[in-house]
């Protein structure tokens, strides 16, 4: 019976990139009626679920914490695909968008992802424990990119409005590259061990047992399969971007709403990962998934989007309001202080998880 839902899961995540494609082939700049344009929502979500999974199989071969570092990086070239599609086609209303998602993906990941992991695996086994000098690292870089991208632009005063000017863009733009790649260096290479799982008496779990990696044939045609998923994802998602759009005026809820739907979409299967990492008592991998998902949207999602602009009409508005600024400073300082111990209980958790709750109904009832 396992054998059977195995072979079915990698079914269906080898078929929906595939027909990704071929949908995106027949209805790329046409007007499609109500039915296509319902056809390729629901296939959009399943792409985006194939190309996690794909990434996660490439990941798994590659180990930690390479195999962090790629999902993140699938998610946010999906997250800066549905983001250029909506501004695309939205004029002025979308001037806010980058903003929106990105901020709501920093909220998601650094209260959602982390609040529900450590909740997890502190009820399973009493305390979730990971690397602090890690996790801290993360945090800071994750901190710092969002004041530099988010935050300052409210003040700066070379442009009316809460944006940057055409130098101080590309000086965030190239920081957040600068910053992004450093952290990858330092995870990866210089100091791997602090982004690796830890046993409850502070050991480093260097192998993964919960499965047998993939072959070298399967990683391959899991990249290719993955790539396809992108393809899919980007095209798609300028094809249904209308639909989520009227959806939200519709519901007569505020426009910003749109990047917490695009957040959400995206970043779903980046916590079901995390999840079933926290369940293994692999807390740290679940960290480096959520920080760094929050990490990789803002230090390559603002430069994507800072040079989409050059061609994009209307103005770009990456300030936060004063309220967003308010959950932003109380999700850097809880974080802290949960990271500093190095091992958290459910209370950590359920606080997170509450400053994220409160951004969601602050999103739908400003």
């Amino acid at each position: 019976m396992t054998a059977r839902l195995t072979s079915l899961a990698r079914g269906w995540t080898s078929v929906v990139p595939v027909l990704a494609a071929v949908l995106l082939i027949f209805t790329w700049g046409r007007d499609v009626p109500a039915a296509v344009t319902a056809l390729m929502t629901v296939v959009l979500a399943g792409a985006v679920l194939a190309a996690v999974h794909h990434a996660e199989v490439v990941a798994h071969r590659v180990g930690e914490p390479f195999g962090s570092l790629i999902l993140a990086v699938a998610v946010t070239v999906i997250e800066v695909a549905l983001i250029v599609a909506l501004m695309a086609d939205g004029g002025d209303k979308s001037a806010s968008l980058a903003r929106d998602t990105v901020f709501a993906a920093v909220m998601i990941t650094c209260n959602g992802i982390v609040g529900l992991s450590l909740l997890v695996a502190s009820l399973r086994h009493r305390t979730a424990v990971f690397n602090p000098e890690g996790t801290g690292a993360a945090l800071a870089t994750v901190a710092t990119l969002a004041t530099l991208s988010l935050v300052l632009p409210t003040f700066t005063t070379s442009k009316p409005g809460p944006q940057f000017s055409g130098v101080q863009l590309t000086f965030a733009a190239v920081s957040s590259l600068i910053l992004y790649g450093l952290f990858v260096a330092t995870q990866t290479i210089r100091h791997r061990d602090y982004f690796l799982p830890i046993t409850h008496q502070g050991e480093v779990i260097t192998g993964d047992d919960h499965a047998a990696a993939p072959s070298s044939r399967s990683a391959w045609i899991s990249l290719g399969l993955l790539l396809l998923a992108l393809v899919g994802v980007v095209g798609l998602a300028k094809g249904v971007s209308p639909t989520i759009e009227s959806g939200v005026a519709a519901a007569g809820m505020d426009h910003a709403v749109v990047g917490v739907v695009i957040a959400l979409l995206v970043l779903l299967p980046e916590t079901i990962a995390a999840l079933r990492a926290a369940r293994r008592d692999r807390v740290q991998t679940s960290l480096n998934l959520a920080l760094g998902s929050a990490m990789a949207s803002i230090g390559l999602t603002i430069p994507a989007v800072a040079l989409a602009s050059i061609w994009l009409s209307g103005p770009l508005i990456l300030g936060l309001g004063s309220t967003h600024m308010v959950l932003l400073a109380l999700t850097v300082v809880v974080a802290s202080l949960t990271v500093v111990p190095g091992r958290a209980t459910p209370l950590q958790g359920g606080v997170h998880l509450v400053i994220l709750a409160a951004y969601l109904e602050l999103a739908v009832n400003p």
